[in-house]
């Protein structure tokens, strides 16, 4: 990108780092899963989401400033951004130490797809992102500022408060989440997103001072339950997956976060342009469904991985983890 002049070059930089991005997913997930023990799996990925929003929070400061000086700071950008890249490359190869692979399952991705739980748990996956990452990113700053008429300070606002809430809530909720049903957390999670679209609604009949801030309260809701949902989402993943086959999970559970990104805006703005209020009711109403189908997930997940883990302790509180078998078999 950084040296790209024209829109081909730019197209085909594109393409390349969508590849990139398709390949670096899901092996991240599947090796934070693996270095990890069970016991501990939900605790190592909330400080991984929380380095994720703190990344993407200062790229947005930095970026910003750096782009504000025109093409050459573009051109900076990216050449940093690559250098980051290296960096990551550099610190996979120096100080992580892969074990012995095991045996491949014969039937691929037909494995995956027969695993009715796993793939019902990736429909759940597709609604909760379509309303709390897809709607509340692009559907509703556009209703904030077309149908209540806020200002794009406050859109700017809206997006840092929830930045904020995750990077302060999502380990306290990991924490929170310890000895506790995954089911009802994700439901609970769910359940969180269906308040936040009403707040939006509600925003709209509000005079212009309390829209704004019934809009930051209901972008603090999203970021408490994303939270909730992060948590149970990938260690659940990992646990239901074999060893042999936890890549291919964690690729179809990648596909489902992108799939539920691309409804948003193709469903989400044509409702919009219908009837604004429509279309938040009709995301509340998705995120009621993904929380019932969550509880109704529950029977189906196998008993010994139904609660989040409740790491050993010593007697300093220090966690003492210790692996364990997967609870789960493909034949």
């Amino acid at each position: 990108m950084a040296f790209a002049r024209t829109p081909l070059q730019a197209f085909v930089a594109a393409a390349a780092a969508g590849i990139g991005n398709g390949g670096l997913q899901p092996s991240q997930s599947a090796l934070l899963a693996s270095l990890a023990p069970p016991e501990i799996r939900h605790r190592a990925s909330a400080v991984s989401r929380v380095a994720s929003n703190l990344g993407v929070g200062l790229g947005g400061v930095l970026g910003g400033a750096v782009a504000a000086q025109g093409l050459n700071g573009f051109v900076v950008l990216f050449l940093f951004n690559a250098l980051t890249y290296l960096l990551y490359a550099a610190i996979l190869l120096v100080g992580v130490r892969e074990d012995a692979r095991p045996a491949p399952i014969a039937g691929g991705y037909r494995v995956v797809l027969r695993d009715r739980p796993f793939i019902r748990l990736a429909a759940i996956n597709i609604a909760v992102i379509a309303v709390g990452w897809g709607i509340f990113s692009w559907i509703v700053p556009a209703y904030a500022r077309g149908e209540i008429g806020v200002s794009t300070r406050l859109i700017g606002l809206m997006v840092f408060a929830n930045a904020v809430t995750v990077v302060l809530a999502q380990i306290p909720i990991a924490r929170a989440a310890e000895g506790r049903r995954r089911a009802v957390t994700m439901a609970v999670g769910a359940l969180t997103l269906v308040v936040a679209c009403l707040l939006v609604v509600g925003a709209g009949l509000l005079e212009l001072r309390f829209a704004a801030g019934a809009l930051l309260a209901a972008v603090i809701v999203v970021g408490v339950g994303e939270c909730l949902h992060t948590t149970v989402l990938m260690p659940l993943v990992a646990d239901l997956a074999p060893s042999a086959m936890r890549g291919r999970y964690m690729a179809v559970t990648s596909l489902s976060w992108w799939l539920g990104l691309a409804l948003a805006p193709t469903l989400g703005a044509q409702l919009l342009s219908v009837s604004p209020p429509a279309a938040m009711l009709a995301s509340a109403a998705l995120a009621l469904g993904a929380a019932v189908a969550a509880l109704a997930l529950e029977r189906d997940i196998p008993a010994a991985i139904r609660l989040t883990p409740r790491p050993d302790q010593d007697g300093d509180g220090r966690a003492l983890p210790r692996r364990i078998e997967s609870a789960r078999t493909v034949a």
